[in-house]
């Protein structure tokens, strides 16, 4: 089991992998992915609360989100 905590757990993962068309799928590729997630959905997450802020709310919209997605995704 991975020593580090994510915000996604394992077997969603492994579900989204198979989703994707994989037969079979390690342990460490899950973790690898989980990691990716955990990074990537933190990264959209700090944008979008820049874009809300700047539009005067504490609110986060589902347009801030997806301008965030497009930005960090264009990285």
């Amino acid at each position: 089991m991975p020593s580090e905590e994510f915000e996604f757990g394992l077997a969603p993962i492994y579900r989204i992998l198979k989703k994707a068309g994989a037969e079979r799928a390690g342990e460490d590729a899950l973790i690898e992915l989980a990691r990716t997630l955990d990074q990537v959905g933190v990264e959209i997450g700090r944008h979008a609360v820049e874009l809300s802020t700047h539009a005067g709310r504490r609110t986060i919209k589902a347009e801030d989100i997806r301008l965030a997605t497009k930005y960090v995704l264009k990285s």
